[in-house]
């Protein structure tokens, strides 16, 4: 029988691994490329890499179906993608990072980056099927709460601790670190026994007799059989229009306020994710406390406060305003401690909404809804911020999220009524 902390441990350790790369794709690289000059526009194109976060839907049914009963049905497709994400952060450790003016190995760098999240997003299928099946309704919320605190760890490592590292290390020194890290985090799931998929899905035993279409039509018709999940559907597309907006814009602000490397990775990046743990945290207790829908909005009204912070800032920057670091960072992690709370209480959320016999395919089209909003306005907000400024732009973007709170309230409402006609 696998404890409690076993199982925290486990979700903490695969989600950790799985939050360094994309700690460097989101936090570190922007930094860099701004610091060389790239354009906001040219940043937000980035935001292509994590096109396989997006549309890892497609592969999800694939995931939960298919998979080896004597190593687990999971578990086989947990332990080779991290093994895969090794072998791709040794391959580029070993990139001329220097070289990336010229476009052979411009584009090698973009390849191996896309593949490094292409296998990022499989290891997140299986490993978000996995979390579904073996946590029970009043183990979600801490199960949740370790996840986020795993990637948040991840994004410190693989966002901060890269831009302060790279200030004395070589490129290939830090990425060979990183990939030993992302093997320390696989020795969890190597030595755990995962429950066979009939005991846990024997109920549903019929859905893995069905056709792939089959299956991804059952699971767009199951979101839209009551008016719940109708509204529940419509929370999760309105839900990160305010992120993707901002996205690109953030840690560039903080070059263009003058802060160096060392400052954005270690008081910034590191800092703020300090604070994200804490917020975790503190999402995680309240759920004893507060229903899902009340920390939702809760949660919510304190990220548009921070956004309006943001907004603060760019207004000051275009004012040429000095302001004090600790300000910039005060406002950094705040907004990533609400963003840490939020994400907890959503996490927790589309768990709840995922069935256990499509648990990867359920959870997945959840996030990936979520995943394509933000990203698809990722890749064109920087055009904007060109065009608007920092301050006006972040304004919108308040302004957005507080229109974001609407389906929420809404969502709210129906479930009270549902639970009041009880």
């Amino acid at each position: 029988m696998v404890s409690n902390r076993q199982l925290y441990v486990l979700l903490f350790s695969l989600y950790w691994a799985q939050g360094l790369p994309v700690g460097f794709m989101t936090h570190a690289l922007p930094v860099i490329l701004r610091a060389q000059g790239v354009s906001l526009a040219h940043i937000g194109g980035f935001g292509l890499l994590m096109l396989p976060w997006s549309i890892k839907i497609l592969w999800a049914p694939l995931v939960d179906r298919q998979g080896s009963k004597r190593y687990g049905h999971y578990r086989s497709w947990i332990i080779p993608t991290q093994f895969l994400s090794v072998i791709i952060l040794i391959v580029l450790s070993f990139l001329p990072i220097a070289n990336l003016d010229e476009p052979v190995y411009l584009l090698m760098f973009f390849m191996v980056l896309l593949s490094l999240n292409l296998v990022g997003a499989t290891q997140d299928i299986a490993t978000d099927g996995l979390a579904v099946n073996i946590l029970k309704s009043d183990q979600q919320h801490w199960g949740n709460t370790f996840q986020v605190v795993g990637s948040r760890l991840g994004f410190i490592v693989g966002g901060g601790a890269v831009l302060w590292a790279l200030d004395w290390l070589h490129w290939q020194t830090t990425f060979l670190c990183l990939a030993g890290i992302v093997f320390l985090n696989t020795l969890a799931i190597l030595f755990y026994q995962e429950p066979k998929k009939e005991q846990i899905v024997s109920q549903h035993s019929h859905v893995n007799k069905q056709t792939l279409w089959q299956v991804v039509k059952q699971y767009l018709i199951y979101f839209t059989q009551t008016k719940t999940l109708r509204m529940w559907l419509l929370v999760l597309l309105t839900f990160k229009i305010a992120d993707g907006f901002a996205g690109p814009l953030l840690k560039p602000l903080m070059v263009d306020l003058g802060l160096s490397f060392s400052q954005i990775g270690i008081y910034v990046t590191m800092l703020g994710a300090i604070a994200a743990l804490v917020g975790a945290g503190l999402a995680g207790y309240s759920l004893k406390y507060l229903s899902r829908v009340h920390a939702l909005i809760a949660f919510s009204i304190l990220k548009i406060i921070s956004l309006m912070a943001y907004a603060w800032l760019g207004l000051q920057y275009e004012l040429k305003r000095l302001v004090d670091a600790w300000i910039i960072y005060f406002i950094n992690a705040f907004e990533d401690m609400v963003s840490a709370m939020l994400l907890v209480v959503m996490l927790t959320l589309v768990m709840q909404y995922s069935r256990k016999a499509v648990a990867g395919t359920d959870f997945t089209f959840q996030v990936a809804l979520m995943a394509t909003v933000s990203g698809g306005l990722y890749s064109v907000s920087g055009v904007f911020a060109d065009v608007l400024g920092y301050s006006t732009y972040l304004y919108l973007i308040t302004a957005l999220a507080a229109c974001s709170l609407v389906p929420i309230l809404m969502w709210g409402k129906v479930i009270k009524h549902e639970q009041n006609d009880l």
